[in-house]
């Protein structure tokens, strides 16, 4: 007969004990959780659900559930990279440019008065960086 190797679930105490030695040591207070306490937190969801794991581990209900489906490393918010064209406007900018980022949590509204649209390419350059 041949055994193959059964990998253990982990129990939500080990779990726990290995969080709170972690953020003993932690470097800061804001520094991230390692992604092998992330995965061995999603392992314990399906015996104790999402709410009772965040619940006893003192997670974040909704970080844990984003490390669940499988988004977790993505920060808030981000947007993918992409190329976004800026069609200039029928008449000329005398009133200026006015620009909205919208995001999860807020709209950024950004307004640049006098500039052309040359010069509005430069500032989103120098904005987004060198390379843009």
């Amino acid at each position: 007969m041949i055994s193959t190797p059964r990998r253990r679930r982990p129990r939500l105490e080990t779990i726990c004990r290995r969080l709170d030695r972690w953020r003993q040591r932690r470097p800061h207070a804001r520094a991230p959780l390692p992604p092998r306490l992330w995965a061995a937190a999603v392992a314990l969801v399906p015996e104790h659900g999402l709410y009772g794991t965040a619940r006893a581990l003192h997670l974040d209900y909704g970080t844990l559930k984003r490390h669940v489906e499988g988004r977790g490393d993505q920060a808030r918010g981000s947007v993918p990279s992409g190329f976004v064209e800026l069609a200039p406007p029928s008449p000329p900018a005398r009133d200026g440019w006015l620009i909205e980022i919208e995001g999860v949590r807020a709209t950024v509204r950004v307004r640049l008065n006098g500039l052309g649209l040359t010069d509005l390419a430069d500032f989103t350059r120098r904005v987004v960086g060198a390379g843009a």
